[in-house]
C-alpha cells in the first residue's frame, strides 16, 4: 500500500493566531496552505473576513482563496472535493498540505467524510425564512430538534444558516442530517492529519484580540468595502451565505439604517464572540492537539509537532494542552 500523505490540519477560533502561526510554518516546512474558510472563498469580501494579505499569500502557495463571488455558493461537499484534490497534487510536488482555517464543518467533511446531502432548494429556503420570521429561530431549532436531535442538540438556537440548511436537509431527504453524515464515513480521505487546535486559556485574552481586530477593520474600510459589494453585485441580500457572514450582517443593517454606528459595532463584535464559542465548542468534539494560544512557546510548541509529525516520530506527550476556555 502507498504510503499516505502527511498533512497538517490547523484550526482555532477566529483572531486566535492562526493565520500567523501557519506562515510560520510555512517558512519552516515545504508546505502548501489550503484554506478551510468558507468566507474566504468569496471574491471582494478582503476586510471582514481578515483574509490573508497578498504580501502573505505571496510567502507560499495558497489556495481556496476567492474563487467565488459573493452571490454563490459553495458547499461542505465541494469543499470535501477540492480539499481532497489539492492534498493529492500537493503531496505529488512532494510538499505537505497545510490546511488553515476556522469552519469546524469543512474540517468535520474532510476528516470523517461527507454523504451526498441534497442541493439547496431556493423555494423551501423561502419558506423556512418567511416561517422564521414569524415564529423565530429558536421555534425553528425545536422544530430540527424534533427531526434530528443529534444535529439539533450542537447548533445553538439562533444559527441561523445551519438551521435552515439541517431543516432543508431534513425535508429533501426525508432522513435526519446526521444520519445522512454518518452515511458518508467511509468516504474520509486517507491520509496521515496531525491535528493542531489554538484554543486561549483565557477568555478575556481571545475577547479582547476580536474587539481589537474589529476596530483595525472599520479603521481599514469595512463600511467601504460592504458598500462597494452591494454596489457591484446588486442581486445581494442578507438571504445569501456571503452576507451571513459574521460582521457582514450587521453592517449591512447599519447602512440600512437599522441601528446607529455604536450599537453596529457592539452587534460586530458580539456576533464575532458568538462565532468564537461555537468553533470551540466544535473543537472540543474534535480529536486535536489542542495548543493555548497566547502562550509564549506555542509556536514553538506547533512547530515541534509538525516536525515530528513530518518525520515519521511520536509526539511529545509535553505537548497535549486542553484549554481552559
Amino acid at each position: 500500500m502507498p504510503t499516505p500523505p502527511r498533512v497538517i490540519l490547523l484550526m482555532g477560533p477566529t483572531a486566535s493566531g492562526k493565520t500567523g502561526l501557519a506562515l510560520e510554518i510555512a517558512r519552516r516546512f515545504p508546505c502548501e496552505i489550503v484554506s478551510v474558510d468558507s468566507a474566504l472563498v468569496y471574491r471582494g469580501m478582503d476586510i471582514g473576513t481578515a483574509k490573508p494579505s497578498a504580501a502573505e499569500q505571496a510567502l507560499c502557495p495558497h489556495h481556496l482563496i476567492d474563487i467565488i463571488d459573493p452571490p454563490d455558493a459553495y458547499s461542505a461537499a465541494q469543499f470535501h472535493a477540492d480539499a481532497n484534490r489539492l492534498i493529492a497534487t500537493i503531496n505529488a510536488r512532494g510538499k505537505h498540505a497545510l490546511l488553515v482555517g476556522g469552519t469546524m464543518m469543512y474540517f468535520k467533511a474532510l476528516r470523517d467524510g461527507l454523504s451526498a446531502l441534497p442541493q439547496a432548494d431556493a423555494g423551501l429556503r423561502a419558506e423556512i425564512d418567511r416561517e422564521a420570521a414569524i415564529l423565530g429561530w429558536p421555534a425553528l431549532h425545536a422544530r430540527l430538534a424534533a427531526l434530528d436531535p443529534v444535529t439539533a442538540a450542537r447548533l445553538e438556537p439562533n444559527d441561523a444558516q445551519r438551521i435552515q440548511r439541517a431543516l432543508e436537509v431534513c425535508l429533501l431527504a426525508a432522513a435526519p442530517m446526521s444520519q445522512l453524515l454518518e452515511r458518508g464515513r467511509e468516504q474520509a480521505a486517507v491520509f496521515d492529519a496531525l491535528s493542531l487546535a489554538l484554543v486561549p486559556a483565557e477568555r478575556s485574552w481571545l475577547h479582547a484580540r476580536i474587539a481589537e481586530r474589529f476596530s483595525q477593520m472599520l479603521e481599514q474600510g469595512f463600511l467601504d468595502e460592504v458598500a462597494r459589494l452591494r454596489e457591484r453585485w446588486p442581486t445581494l441580500s442578507l438571504q445569501l451565505p456571503s452576507m451571513r457572514c459574521v460582521g457582514y450582517r450587521q453592517a449591512w443593517e447599519f447602512q440600512d439604517g437599522d441601528y446607529d454606528h455604536a450599537t453596529f459595532v457592539g452587534k460586530g463584535i458580539a456576533a464575532t464572540r458568538q462565532l468564537a464559542k461555537r468553533q470551540l465548542t466544535w473543537i472540543r468534539g474534535m480529536d486535536t492537539l489542542t495548543l493555548a494560544a497566547e502562550a509564549p512557546d506555542m509556536t514553538s510548541a506547533a512547530l515541534s509537532a509538525v516536525a515530528s509529525h513530518i518525520e515519521g516520530r511520536p509526539l511529545p506527550d509535553t505537548l497535549a494542552y486542553r484549554g481552559a476556555y
